[in-house]
C-alpha cells in the first residue's frame, strides 16, 4: 500500500515536470499566458520612408525647431475705456475707484538682436502693463514703441540678452499654394504649430473701420485661433513672410473654422522701421479714390481686359493732382509693380513714406503713359477737399421728360432746376428707378443718382442718353455717375445688341 502511494507520488512530479517542459517549450498544446504576447506588428508597413517624403517632412521639423524660439508670448493688462454698468448708476451706485481693467495676450516675433518685437495694434490697444514670455520661460516686462492702426500692427520692446532673432523674408514673391507654418501661443497654449497652404493673397476682409485703413492680407488655411494673433506665418525656409492676424469665424465660437489672415512682412517691415526710428508712421499718400476695373468698364474704355485700379476722384492740392493725374485714369503699375485691386496698390504705398517719389504707369485714351508722384503725409491732406467744379448758370429749367430703357433696366429724366442745385451741378440726367438684377443694377448704380458723363462727354438729355446707347448697342459705354452724398466715380456698362 505503501509502495503505490510513494509510486503516485513520483508519478504527479514526472506529469507536473512534463507539463512544465510543454509550456517552456510552446509545443502549442497549451495557449501562452497574456504576459508572453507580443504587441503590435514585428515590423512597420513602409520599411524606407521616399527620401522626398522624409526629406518633406523633416522640413517641418527643423522650421519647428528653429524658428519656435523667436517667437514670444505676450501678456497684456489694458484699460476698459467703458463700463457697462455706467449708465445704470442712478439705480446701481458702483464704486468708480474700482479699476476698471482687462487682461488678453497674443503673440509677437523678434525682430532684432536688442529686443524689439513686432506685433499686433490690437494686442497691446490701451495697454497698462505688457510682459513677455520667451522660449526659454524667462518672463520679461515690455514698453510699447509705437503702434499702427491702419495696419494693426505695433512694436515693443524688452532688455533681454541671448535673443534668437526671426529671418524676415519676402512675401512680394508669396504664391498660392506654398506651405507655410503659423507659429504662436494660441487659446494660451505655449509653443503651439499648425501648418497648411497659402489659400490666397491680396485679401480685404474690411476689418480695419478706417477709410486709410490699408488691408492686403495673405489667407491660410493653416490653424490660427485666438491668441495667434501677433504670431508668425513662416515658409519652409524658415522665412517669417506674414505676421498672423484676423481668423474667420462663426460668430459664436470666435475659433478657427477653416482660414486666417496674416499681414505681409514686406509692409509690416516698413512700419515696424518707421516705428522704432520715429514712434509712428510717417506714411505717404498719393491722394486718389480708386476701384477695381470689372468686364464692362475695360471694355468701355477699350482696354484688351479688365487691369489695374480705376481712380474715381482726385484730393484738391494731392500729390496725383499736381502731376496730370486725372479722373478716369487706370494705374496699371507702381514702380514696375502690377496692381490690379485697390489694397494691392494701398499695400505698396503704404511701405513708402511722405516725400519719397514713385513712378506711376497710368492707361489713358488707349495709350500707357507714366508720372512720377512724390507722396505727401495724411495730415497734408486732412484738409482738402475734392477738386472744385465749376459753376453754371441755369437759364431755363428743361422738360422733365423721362426715359426707361429696358436693355439697361433702368429709368432716366431731364433735370430739374432743383436738381441742378441739389446736387451741385452744370450738367446730367438723374436716375429715378432702376430694375432688380438688371445690369444697371449690377453694376451698383442706385436710384437719385446723376450721370453727368458719357464716354467722358458731358450728357444732359435724356434724348442725348437714348442716341448714344441705340447707336453702342453691342458695345460698352463708361458712364461718370454723382450719387446723392455727392461722390462721382466711372463705371462701365454694356449696351446688348
Amino acid at each position: 500500500m505503501k509502495s503505490k502511494k510513494i509510486v503516485g507520488s513520483v508519478t504527479l512530479v514526472l506529469f507536473g515536470i512534463i507539463f512544465g517542459v510543454v509550456l517552456v517549450t510552446g509545443f502549442g498544446w497549451v495557449s501562452p499566458t497574456s504576459a508572453s504576447v507580443q504587441i503590435g506588428a514585428s515590423e512597420p508597413p513602409v520599411k524606407e520612408i521616399n527620401a522626398d517624403a522624409n526629406a518633406f517632412n523633416n522640413a517641418f521639423v527643423e522650421v519647428s525647431e528653429k524658428v519656435t524660439p523667436s517667437i514670444v508670448s505676450i501678456r497684456v493688462v489694458s484699460e476698459v475705456k467703458s463700463n457697462p454698468h455706467d449708465n445704470f448708476k442712478f439705480f446701481f451706485p458702483f464704486r468708480d475707484d474700482i479699476p476698471k481693467e482687462q487682461q488678453g495676450g497674443g503673440s509677437g516675433v523678434i525682430i532684432s538682436q536688442d529686443g524689439y518685437i513686432l506685433t499686433n495694434n490690437h494686442v497691446v490697444k490701451d495697454a497698462k502693463m505688457v510682459e513677455v514670455g520667451l522660449h526659454d520661460k524667462r518672463l520679461v516686462d515690455a514698453t510699447v514703441v509705437g503702434t499702427d492702426p491702419l495696419t494693426d500692427l505695433a512694436v515693443i520692446k524688452i532688455d533681454a540678452e541671448d535673443l534668437q532673432v526671426s529671418y524676415l523674408g519676402d512675401s512680394d514673391k508669396l504664391k498660392v499654394g506654398e506651405w507655410v507654418m503659423a507659429i504662436g501661443n494660441p487659446l494660451s497654449l505655449a509653443s503651439t504649430v499648425t501648418a497648411g497652404i497659402v489659400s490666397a493673397i491680396g485679401r480685404n476682409i474690411n476689418i480695419i473701420r478706417d477709410s486709410y485703413g490699408v488691408e492686403d492680407f495673405i489667407q491660410t488655411d493653416a490653424a490660427i485661433n485666438p491668441g495667434n494673433s501677433g504670431g508668425a506665418l513662416v515658409n519652409l525656409r524658415g522665412e517669417v513672410i506674414g505676421i498672423n492676424t484676423a481668423i474667420a469665424t462663426d460668430g459664436m465660437s470666435n475659433g478657427f473654422i477653416g482660414y486666417g489672415f496674416a499681414i505681409p512682412i514686406n509692409l509690416a517691415k516698413s512700419v515696424a522701421e518707421d516705428l522704432i526710428e520715429n514712434g509712428k508712421v510717417s506714411r505717404g499718400y498719393i491722394g486718389v479714390s480708386i476701384s477695381m476695373v470689372d468686364a464692362a468698364t475695360a471694355r468701355a474704355l477699350g482696354m484688351d481686359k479688365p487691369k489695374g485700379v480705376m481712380i474715381q476722384s482726385l484730393v484738391e492740392d494731392g500729390a496725383a493732382a499736381k502731376e496730370d493725374i486725372k479722373e478716369g485714369d487706370i494705374i496699371l503699375e507702381v514702380d514696375g509693380f502690377e496692381v490690379n485691386a485697390p489694397n494691392e496698390l494701398q499695400s505698396y504705398i503704404a511701405r513708402k513714406r511722405a516725400g519719397q517719389t514713385v513712378n506711376v504707369t497710368l492707361f489713358r485714351d488707349g495709350d500707357e503713359i507714366e508720372r512720377n508722384v512724390t507722396l505727401k503725409g495724411r495730415d497734408d491732406d486732412d484738409d482738402a477737399k475734392p477738386v472744385a467744379k465749376r459753376e453754371k448758370d441755369v437759364d431755363e429749367e428743361k422738360e422733365p421728360v423721362e426715359l426707361t430703357i429696358d436693355d439697361l433696366g433702368m429709368t432716366i429724366k431731364n433735370l430739374t432746376s432743383q436738381d441742378y442745385e441739389t446736387f451741385d451741378i452744370e450738367e446730367g440726367i438723374k436716375i429715378t428707378d432702376v430694375k432688380r438684377y438688371g445690369r444697371a443694377f449690377n453694376q451698383n448704380l442706385f436710384r437719385n443718382s446723376v450721370i453727368l458723363e458719357v464716354d467722358r462727354k458731358p450728357i444732359d438729355s435724356v434724348t442725348e442718353f437714348e442716341e448714344i446707347t441705340e447707336a453702342k448697342k453691342g458695345e460698352a459705354i463708361l458712364l461718370k455717375v454723382k450719387d446723392a452724398q455727392g461722390n462721382t466715380r466711372f463705371v462701365g456698362i454694356e449696351i446688348p445688341d
